[in-house]
């Protein structure tokens, strides 16, 4: 049967790449890729590097297909996101049949911890569901953007016996800052919604964690939230696309 490896590969940088996930590279027959156009084309590098550094000399093959599109700002966000993870099932199950073969092992690269805000368990769960093409599946964990951004802050995500909430900048902007949680990791923030928090809550900013554009920002929002909206604006610019993330604590 087919076998599927999801494997976390860090937030960027080729050495935060576990000992188990380089072992499953090195068994991995045909690497899938989500093609996300030109502006992300060193995504793209970054992962191929990581290949050619870790399959040794096992010969493998990279299938690519484009990525799905999808309403970025849509009016029922939900209903999309369903309907993108839908055709994102499509596409893996029909590179699945097209591209694997029934004893070949594939490898899906996924950025950071497959297991945190990545949709690709969820995806395959679903090509499994239909039940049309046969395989197995594992997830290898990676380094999580947000361990990777508190190890270079040299800070916790926690403090002693305080609960941490991951939450979304879209839910920060809707819900507030939570009533009872005091640290309150945000990710997939386009709208900056740090700028709309207490002015006086701490901020722990990093963009492209990592690797070697790493950008990290911290201090009190009111002092430094508009810098931060500089930087992103100025690094989204520069490179077409941004990764980031923070820590707020109040």
């Amino acid at each position: 049967m087919r076998m599927v490896y999801v494997v976390g590969i860090g937030a960027g940088n080729p050495e935060h790449i576990t000992v188990e996930a380089v072992r499953r590279i090195s068994e991995v027959d045909v690497f899938l890729f989500i093609d996300k156009g030109e502006q992300t084309r060193d995504l793209a590098q970054a992962r191929r590097e990581i290949i050619r550094r870790y399959a040794g000399h096992r010969e493998y093959r990279v299938v690519e297909r484009q990525e799905v599109s999808r309403d970025r700002r849509p009016s029922d966000y939900e209903a999309t996101i369903r309907a993108w993870h839908a055709q994102r099932a499509d596409l893996y199950e029909e590179l699945l049949v097209a591209e694997v073969a029934h004893d070949q092992c594939a490898g899906i690269l996924a950025w950071g911890d497959p297991t945190l805000y990545d949709n690709t368990t969820s995806v395959l769960e679903e090509v499994n569901r239909r039940g049309n093409v046969p395989f197995r599946f594992e997830v290898v964990p990676g380094v999580s953007s947000v361990a990777a951004l508190t190890a270079a802050f040299r800070t916790t995500v926690n403090r002693v016996g305080q609960p941490v909430q991951v939450t979304t900048g879209r839910r920060l902007l809707a819900d507030g800052f939570p009533e009872k949680v005091d640290d309150v990791v945000v990710m997939l923030d386009s709208s900056s919604a740090f700028t709309q928090v207490d002015p006086a809550a701490e901020i722990f900013w990093g963009a492209y964690v990592g690797t070697p554009d790493e950008i990290l920002i911290k201090g009190r929002v009111g002092d430094v939230a508009q810098q931060i909206v500089d930087a992103r604006e100025e690094a989204r610019d520069q490179k077409g696309w941004i990764m980031d993330l923070y820590l707020l604590r109040r």
